[in-house]
C-alpha cells in the first residue's frame, strides 16, 4: 500500500506594504513593483497590490508558465473576484498581465484550471493553433443573496494568442448546478487510457467526476468521497494527476477542505489510488486522512497544466494563507500595496 508519495518544499512569504520611496523592477516584471517595500516578498509571486487569494488556471504553453489567481483590484480584502494574470519562464521572475476575466451577469469568477487542447477537440481553435482553455466557476452572488441553492455552475473561456486575450463561450454554462450549493474549482485532464477529457469538481463534501470528448459537453461518470478522508469542511480545488512510483503509475488526488485541518482552518488533504478514466479508487482505508503539509498557510493548491516533466514531477503552488485570518490585512490602500503570498512547492 503506497501511502506517502508527496515532498513538500515551503518558502515563507509575507504582506507587502508600499514605503513611498524609490521603486525599482526585477528581471521579467513589466509592471512598476517596488521590490524596496519592507514586506515585499522578494522570491515568491505577489501581485502589484490589493487581495488575491487561490491561484487558478496553472498551465505551460510555449516556454511561459501561466499563473492566473484569484483577484480584487478594488481592494484589499476579497471582494467580487477576478482572475489575475502573470506569467513566468523559470517560476521565480514573473511578468504581470492584464486582468484575464472579469465578472459578468452570470456571476463573479471564481477558481479552475486551465488546458491546452492540442487536438483541438473542442472545435475553439485550428489543428496549427490550438486554443488555450480555462474552466472556472461561475458564483452568483444575487441567487446567494437571495438564498438560493443553485449558485455555482461551471464555465469555459478560450484564448487563441497565448493567454493575452480571453473569449468566454457563448454556451456557457456547460456544467449546470444540480441541487448543491457548493459546487466549484473545475480542474481538466485528458486521460490517454480512455481517450477522454476528464473533469473534477468539488462537490459540497465530495468528488464529481465528469467525462468529455470536446471540453464542452460533460456526463458525470462517479462520485468519490463520501466516506473517504476528511469531512470536517467544504471540500474545494481538486487535482488529479499520475505519477510513476518505483515503474508503477499511481494516481494522487489532492483535495483542499476549509475547515478540517488538523491544525485549524484551512488545509490540504491528499489520496492515492488508481483511475481508469471514470472512478478513483482509494488505496488507503477510507477513514485515513493524508496531509500535504501540517502548517497553517498553505491552500488551495494545485499543479502546472503541460509543464515539462522532469523525471515525473508536478510542479505546485499554494495561496499562502488561511480562511480564519486571511482578511485581517494589516496594510492601507492610502498607504501600501497589500499583498497576499504564496508557498510553493515541488512533488516527487
Amino acid at each position: 500500500m503506497i501511502r506517502h508519495l508527496i515532498f513538500l518544499y515551503i518558502a515563507i512569504s509575507l504582506f507587502g506594504c508600499m514605503n513611498g520611496s524609490e521603486t525599482e523592477t526585477k528581471q521579467g516584471v513589466n509592471a512598476v513593483v517596488s521590490y524596496q517595500e519592507a514586506h515585499r516578498p522578494q522570491y515568491h509571486f505577489t501581485p502589484e497590490k490589493m487581495w488575491m487569494n487561490d491561484p487558478n488556471g496553472m498551465v505551460y504553453y510555449e516556454g511561459e508558465y501561466h499563473l492566473f489567481y484569484q483577484y480584487y483590484p478594488d481592494s484589499t480584502v476579497w471582494g467580487p473576484m477576478h482572475w489575475g494574470h502573470a506569467i513566468s519562464k523559470d517560476l521565480i521572475h514573473w511578468e504581470h498581465l492584464p486582468i484575464a476575466l472579469y465578472p459578468d451577469s452570470l456571476g463573479y469568477i471564481f477558481s479552475g484550471g486551465a488546458v491546452i487542447d492540442w487536438k483541438n477537440t473542442s472545435g475553439l481553435g485550428t489543428p496549427s493553433q490550438p486554443p488555450m482553455v480555462a474552466f472556472f466557476t461561475y458564483h452568483n452572488a444575487e441567487i446567494a443573496k437571495a438564498g438560493g441553492i443553485e449558485v455555482e455552475s461551471q464555465a469555459i473561456a478560450y484564448s487563441l494568442d497565448k493567454g493575452r486575450s480571453w473569449t468566454k463561450f457563448p454556451g456557457n454554462p456547460v456544467i449546470k448546478n444540480p441541487g448543491i450549493k457548493d459546487f466549484r474549482d473545475p480542474n481538466v485532464i485528458w486521460h490517454e487510457g480512455s481517450n477522454q477529457w476528464v473533469l473534477v469538481l468539488a462537490a459540497s463534501d465530495r468528488l464529481h467526476i465528469y467525462n468529455s470528448p470536446n471540453l464542452r459537453d460533460w456526463n458525470l461518470a462517479s462520485e468519490f468521497g463520501e466516506k473517504d478522508g476528511n469531512h470536517d469542511g467544504v471540500w474545494e480545488c481538486p487535482d488529479l494527476f499520475p505519477l510513476q512510483i518505483d515503474g508503477q503509475e499511481k494516481w494522487v488526488l489532492l483535495q483542499n477542505i476549509s475547515p478540517g485541518h488538523p491544525n485549524g482552518g484551512s488545509g490540504t488533504q491528499y489520496f492515492i489510488g488508481d483511475f481508469d478514466g471514470k472512478v478513483f479508487k482509494n488505496d488507503n482505508p477510507p477513514a485515513m486522512s493524508l496531509w500535504l503539509d501540517y502548517g497553517k498557510d498553505n491552500y488551495a493548491g494545485v499543479t502546472w497544466s503541460d509543464a515539462p516533466n522532469k523525471g515525473g514531477q508536478r510542479t505546485f503552488i499554494g495561496w499562502m494563507s488561511n480562511w480564519q485570518y486571511a482578511q485581517q490585512v494589516p496594510t492601507a490602500p492610502a498607504e501600501c500595496h497589500d499583498i497576499t503570498a504564496d508557498a510553493s512547492t515541488g512533488l516527487v
